[in-house]
């Protein structure tokens, strides 16, 4: 089985006594955090408890933020690579993102913090300090025409950076009971 990433929705934020309901799944990455799940989680962001470790290794942002900055940056890469699978892609992308609506994104990061053996917390945190406002920073300075050399990236990567596994049932789900 791969470790993943695993993203999802929800209208409060888990404590360590309390899972919010509902929680919708978004998305699951195998072997990183992508590109896409980094920008939906780059807007408002913070590290709070998680709802599947007993450690505070989840990343929670506001929902409006990230897929605004997402759908922005679907754009600008598409613009590169007209029609099919790209294109298909980002309006699977778009149409699951708002049909999973919620008030936060929370980013369920364990299994890959835990992959390099480090402290978890201490790599969520940085993971929050660095990784996300970097390429926050990137897709800002693509948007705004001044990066060019990123997007090319992007472009020529762009399964790696968008293709997840988009699904209202992830390997993790929160059924409402």
């Amino acid at each position: 089985m791969a470790n993943r990433s695993y993203l999802y929705s929800a209208d409060s934020l888990p404590t360590t006594e309390v899972t919010p309901k509902p929680v919708r799944c978004i998305s699951e990455h195998n072997w990183s955090i992508p590109l896409a799940h980094k920008l939906l989680v780059g807007r408002g962001t913070s590290v709070v408890p998680s709802m599947i470790w007993n450690a505070p290794v989840c990343i929670a942002a506001d929902f409006t933020g990230g897929v605004e900055l997402l759908g922005a940056l679907l754009r600008v890469v598409g613009q590169g690579l007209e029609g099919g699978a790209f294109t298909e892609c980002a309006d699977k992308t778009m149409t699951h993102l708002s049909k999973q609506q919620g008030k936060y994104f929370l980013l369920e990061t364990g299994e890959i913090v835990s992959l390099g053996g480090d402290d978890a917390e201490e790599a969520v945190r940085g993971l929050v300090a660095h990784d996300i406002p970097d390429a926050v920073a990137q897709a800002e300075a693509a948007l705004a025409g001044e990066n060019d050399q990123w997007l090319a990236s992007v472009r020529a990567d762009w399964e790696n950076h968008f293709a997840s596994f988009y699904s209202d049932w992830l390997y993790f789900s929160f059924p409402d009971d």
